[in-house]
């Protein structure tokens, strides 16, 4: 019996999995919220410089005449002023433009002057984030995504992280001991992500200086990882396969429906610092609740905490009404049905392997991390000689390819070798971050820049929020009846076309270029509806989160990349679209090699990733639990 026969015996998409996967799925409302809060928080109004403390101020425009040189459109110059006031054009014809010739202008030495209007009010407006400082606003962005980037990373691990005891390795090498490994598991860091995402984001509303500011809303992004990646796998690992799907689109449709939430609240309460304040606020009670679910079983189990694990399962039987078929269950009997993986060392990601029949998968891994690789990062696994874990049992591994030293915790041997991959495991996996990275780096290239597009920004808000229904809707039915790969690939090509297109279109066909963006935006989102369904399928429980969070964090580069990209329109105005237009046609490609998981079960090990991909062979290796000589000695 499987886990996913376990579950339907105990109701299945019961009560328990409605109420667990809506009170998961509420707080992804604000997650959008929090994400796309800058749209609006730092919003830059209409702006020119003070006027010079000399300026006749007895007229309505006369200031700003003699005082403020004029752009092309006859509006004030943003960020410039004259350094003597040019009163020869208070003069009928004295002027071209509205602009003395020749006359000696400078910065705007004595602040500026805002507009009143939409923007009256933001972190624009109260720390001067324009002209010279107006780089300032990107780099907050990104300082928010670098920590929504390290909270992938950092939360994936501890949540699949546990400690494993002397015994327990004995116990996964063959001996009569047994241990139990201790670790977070995903509900208690989902409760405490609650807690510090409510507190830094009523720290950044308070946030006396930019610097503080910052500060907050990167502790917020840390949160904000966890809080993702925790419900992703929560909702994955108690619901029945033929339910994933539905389920997933359901809490891209929260994400959706936040977006509507945030111009609702933004439109009521211009004024930044209360506009942070009440879209924190709710992770207050979000943290109160959350001490209510359940941890995942399947982690339980696999982390060497079946009694836990029953305990869990039980409460699920009686919530759905199968209370009999709880009391049948027995430690035992759980111990069975998910075939255990020893503990990975550290809690990391462990064991790629390369074949000849990888060859090919592995080029286009490389090729894919090339792509991350060209924004700057590292790939994930730097050294030459990758720590394979404690298992004495590779199925269809060839022993001149293994090598075996004495363990730290005596002669138990751990297996190790140079750039050494599992058949069909994670190398193909590993290709998906590669998407991830693409649609999170022109979802918030888009996403973003509401004021780009020359629209009512909450209009646009609006706009870009609904395209996300029907986007979501097409991607659960492509995913559901024709497959995850067809899904990913797809939407990552539509949206890549959608925005280079939108370089040859006029900048005066206004609402042409909003269509290419609406549309190339609703592509991504659907890539995004895909890409965490797909991930959460690809790895097996025993280092889900920590995959997820690898996943997450390429995603995160994409994100925190995205604003900074918006600056090289500065060096030339097409640049921007053809690195957001071309990052996620390259991943498109790179999907091809991704393996198909509809309607498979969730794999619980390695070994269930190697089985899928049919790389496995029928013979068994095993490595000797001590060290054999030879008649040379070795």
């Amino acid at each position: 019996m499987t886990f996913v026969e376990l579950l339907a015996r105990l109701g299945g998409m019961g009560r328990f999995q409605v109420t667990y996967v809506t009170a998961l799925a509420i707080p992804l409302l604000m997650l959008a919220s929090h994400n796309l809060l800058q749209n609006f928080t730092a919003g830059v109004p209409e702006h020119h410089c003070r006027p010079r403390p000399t300026a006749n101020d007895s007229a309505g425009d006369v200031p700003l005449l003699v005082s403020i040189p004029s752009d092309g459109h006859h509006r004030p110059q943003s960020c410039r002023r004259y350094v003597e006031p040019q009163w020869h054009l208070l003069e009928v014809n004295g002027t071209v433009n509205g602009t003395a010739d020749g006359a000696a202008t400078e910065p705007c030495r004595d602040g500026w002057i805002y507009h009143d209007g939409v923007f009256a009010h933001t972190i624009v407006t109260e720390w001067d984030l324009v002209c010279e400082s107006k780089k300032l606003r990107q780099v907050a962005q990104s300082i928010y995504m670098a920590g929504i980037l390290l909270g992938s990373g950092l939360f994936g691990v501890l949540s699949d992280k546990y400690v494993a005891t002397p015994e327990l390795y004995w116990d996964e090498l063959g001996g009569a001991g047994r241990g139990k490994g201790d670790g977070f598991g995903r509900r208690a860091l989902l409760t405490w992500c609650y807690l510090q995402l409510g507190v830094t984001g009523a720290g950044t509303a308070a946030a006396p200086t930019f610097v503080v500011y910052c500060l907050c809303r990167f502790l917020a992004g840390l949160a904000m990882a966890g809080v993702s990646l925790n419900s992703v796998s929560l909702c994955m690992e108690w619901i029945p396969t033929e339910a994933r799907a539905v389920v997933g689109t359901i809490n891209g449709y929260c994400y959706t429906l936040g977006q509507f939430v945030l111009a609702a609240v933004a439109f009521g309460l211009p004024r930044w610092r209360w506009l942070q304040l009440v879209v924190s606020l709710p992770f207050f009670l979000f943290f109160l609740y959350s001490w209510l679910f359940v941890e995942s079983a399947r982690w339980q189990v696999i982390s060497g905490r079946p009694d836990l694990a029953l305990k869990g399962l039980r409460k699920v039987a009686r919530i759905n009404g199968r209370k009999e078929e709880g009391d049948k269950l027995s430690e035992e009997a759980l111990q069975a049905l998910v075939r255990r993986e020893p503990p990975l060392p550290g809690g990391t990601l462990a064991t790629l392997v390369r074949t000849p029949g990888m060859r090919m998968v592995s080029c286009g891994v490389s090729f894919v991390w090339q792509v991350g690789l060209f924004w700057g990062q590292n790939p994930p696994f730097g050294a030459k000689t990758i720590f394979l874990g404690s298992t004495p049992h590779l199925l269809g591994a060839k022993p001149h390819l293994l090598g075996v030293k004495k363990h730290l915790l005596g002669n138990k041997p751990y297996l190790f070798g140079p750039h050494l991959v599992m058949p069909g495991g994670f190398c193909v996996e590993t290709l998906g971050f590669g998407g991830r990275f693409s649609t999170a780096f022109a979802y918030y290239g888009l996403a973003m820049d509401l004021q780009g597009f020359g629209v009512d920004i909450y209009l646009s808000q609006l706009v870009f929020g609904a395209v996300d229904i029907p986007a979501k809707l097409a991607s659960v039915l492509v995913i559901s009846c024709v497959g995850r790969r067809v899904a990913q690939g797809g939407s990552l090509a539509l949206a890549g076309i959608c925005i280079l297109a939108n370089i040859v279109v006029p900048m005066d066909l206004q609402m042409l270029r909003m269509a290419f963006a609406v549309i190339g935006k609703g592509s991504l989102a659907a890539s995004f509806n895909c890409a965490y369904i797909f991930s959460g399928e690809l790895f097996p429980t025993v280092i889900r989160q920590t995959g997820m969070g690898l996943g997450g964090t390429m995603a995160r580069v994409g994100s925190m990349v995205a604003p900074l990209v918006r600056m090289a329109a500065d060096v030339t105005p097409v640049l921007p679209l053809i690195i957001y237009g071309a990052a996620p046609i390259i991943s498109a490609i790179a999907t091809c090699f991704l393996p198909e998981t509809r309607n498979m079960p969730l794999p619980e090990t390695v070994k269930d990733v190697e089985r899928r991909a049919g790389h496995l062979k029928d013979e068994e290796v095993t490595v000797p639990l001590s060290t054999t000589k030879t008649k040379d000695g070795v």
